[in-house]
């Protein structure tokens, strides 16, 4: 064999390899991250170390079967959080509404408060296509069934969430008082992004104002901004899903700058967490460099 032969087999033989891990072994491979964000707070939480934790969860794409994902999920209940947000993109296939409201139910046990906003697959369920869209054609919007969104909120709902549309609310934790503001998925073109008002919260006297939304198009976070909010969490991008060292994220699958695909960042002054998400459209079952995670938030003053 000659030696260009010999570099073709190569190459061909570690793109095999990567194609494997990504598709065997990294997109099972789920973390929890504990990432401080200091600053975050207008004043200490009413805890004994002044902070307030948040486990922030995204893109869970529940299909049935996937115990693997529940089972992770299940082990983040025994964590020391004051709340829990879910930003979007639940369900991962049609008839999953009560599967994905089951598996988040344990992170809200003891009564701890939950909050969700939707992504646009928590409206419509996958359709068959390339996984190479996601890259070639990462703008592409095409939806298959429409889902039983009633069901999967009211289901939440039993279990403490609160689903935000374009809307605002006050809420009680352990940790203090907390201003929320959530904002439907820009990421549909059918969604109009609220007036300022509408996600303003009326909570002078908290701990944190809190602006959410699925995915973080510069629009939705100027709005959010602009409504006073102090930290804004957000989801969609799957953390690029697929990065190259060196590179970072190849597509956010929105207008935000590749380097805030994933984890924190500053955005207008504001912090900014985007979480990497813990699955992946069951038509790209693939994840490279970019492990399935959620994040657990720990703000201060």
């Amino acid at each position: 064999m000659g030696r260009l032969a010999r570099t073709a087999a190569a190459v061909g033989g570690a793109g095999v390899a990567c194609v494997a891990y990504g598709t065997l072994v990294e997109r099972r491979w789920y973390r929890l991250r504990h990432l401080p964000l200091p600053g975050a707070l207008r004043r200490a939480a009413n805890t004994p170390d002044g902070r307030l934790r948040i486990l922030h969860v995204s893109d869970v794409h529940l299909v049935p079967g996937q115990d693997h994902r529940v089972r992770f999920l299940g082990s983040l209940a025994r964590l020391d959080h004051d709340l829990v947000v879910a930003t979007g993109d639940l369900l991962g296939a049609t008839d999953a509404e009560d599967l994905a409201a089951d598996a988040l139910a344990p992170l809200t046990a003891g009564g701890r408060p939950g909050l969700v906003v939707l992504g646009s697959n928590d409206l419509y369920g996958p359709i068959p296509k390339s996984p190479s869209t996601y890259f070639t054609r990462p703008e592409r919007r095409i939806h298959g069934q429409r889902l039983d969104t009633d069901r999967l909120t009211d289901r939440l709902a039993a279990y403490g969430y609160r689903t935000l549309h374009g809307e605002s609310l006050r809420l009680e934790t352990p940790a203090g008082r907390i201003g929320v503001g959530g904002i439907d998925d820009p990421h549909l073109p059918t969604t109009v992004l609220p007036p300022v008002a509408a996600v303003t919260a009326d909570a002078d006297d908290a701990v944190l104002h809190l602006g959410l939304v699925h995915a973080p198009y510069l629009a939705a976070l100027d709005v959010l901004v602009d409504a006073g909010h102090d930290l804004l969490l957000a989801g969609h991008t799957h953390g690029g899903q697929v990065r190259l060292p060196g590179l970072g994220a190849l597509v956010a699958n929105c207008d935000l700058p590749l380097q805030q695909a994933r984890g924190a960042s500053r955005y207008r002054g504001r912090w900014l967490h985007v979480s990497p998400g813990l699955g992946h459209s069951r038509y790209a079952p693939f994840r490279f460099a970019c492990r399935p995670e959620a994040t657990l938030l720990e703000l201060s003053a």
